[in-house]
């Protein structure tokens, strides 16, 4: 699962704020640690099933994945956050040998689940089988059935599911081999308005082109500007495209100094260009592409 695929964050301030409020700010960040690690062994072991899992919780976000491992390990059958954890680990192969298996094993235990605390979780462990199956990983690849879970996952636009399985559903519907546009639209639509970034400047794209929705380029420039505001480079890349297009070339300039490599709104300087330019084919080699045509081909 990739990063990010993790259930809510618990950052060290969080926990240890669990034990005491009147912790100083200004405390070195190992020491901030150490604290909270003693107060939650403490708590766990007067029975806090909370605390046991935010130790592990702790481990997990300090890197040290064999002893978030082995904290999950302990109490995976009482708290299902600590079974997705566990997912999340073994398929990443966090502290231990990748285990796809095991992980696709744990997020169908999550699936399955029918009690109301269960629900979040339950969406996200959706979206994950989702991926596993685009991938082909520990199971049988299918399109049919990552686009069947991921239906399941964004939950008719839910804002309380998975917004991942929401952008997700927008970028199946836009592959060659699963192309339907409006669908796409759509479901970046669901995603974009419940938060989803990556799917704030796919819509700006598509309308810019006209992909599944009229072209309305004052809605294409609203959604690029600011998802590539927000750092989305996908959004970016187009932002500086349409920068370009339009002869606003000092924009263009501040977004990614793409007018280096022709001197224009500035002094040439091809190198710093190629710089960026090889950047941005390292983040994303389709746009790279894009990109690369129109400064041959205007």
């Amino acid at each position: 699962m990739k990063p990010g695929s993790k259930s809510q964050p618990h950052t060290v301030t969080a926990v240890y704020g669990k034990g005491r409020t009147d912790f100083d700010e200004k405390s070195d960040h190992a020491d901030l640690v150490k604290e909270a690690e003693r107060l939650l062994e403490s708590q766990a072991q007067d029975g806090d099933q909370e605390a046991s899992f935010l130790l592990g919780q702790l481990y997990f976000e300090e890197g040290w994945y064999e002893e978030a491992l082995q904290q999950f390990e302990k109490i995976k059958e009482k708290d299902l956050n600590a079974l997705y954890q566990l997912g999340v680990m073994y398929y990443d192969g966090l502290g231990t040998q990748a285990d796809h298996k095991k992980a696709v094993d744990y997020m169908n235990k999550i699936a399955e689940c029918d009690t109301p605390k269960a629900q979040t979780l339950k969406h996200a462990a959706l979206y994950n089988l989702g991926q596993a199956y685009l991938e082909g990983y520990s199971v049988k690849h299918s399109d049919a059935e990552a686009e069947r879970l991921w239906l399941l996952a964004a939950d008719d636009g839910n804002p309380k599911a998975s917004i991942k399985a929401q952008c997700a559903l927008g970028m199946f519907y836009s592959r060659p081999h699963t192309t339907d546009l409006k669908k796409a639209f759509f479901w970046h639509s669901e995603a974009c308005g419940n938060g989803s970034l990556e799917s704030q400047g796919a819509l700006g794209v598509m309308y810019l082109k006209g992909h599944g929705i009229r072209k309305d380029t004052r809605s294409a420039f609203l959604c690029l500007k600011e998802a590539a505001e927000r750092g989305n480079v996908y959004a970016q890349g187009h932002l500086v495209s349409y920068y370009y297009n339009n002869k606003l070339y000092s924009r263009a300039t501040e977004l990614a100094r793409r007018c280096l490599h022709l001197g224009l709104g500035v002094q040439q300087n091809r190198e710093e260009a190629m710089q960026l330019y090889s950047k941005a084919c390292c983040l994303d080699t389709d746009i790279f592409a894009e990109l690369q045509d129109e400064v041959i081909f205007g």
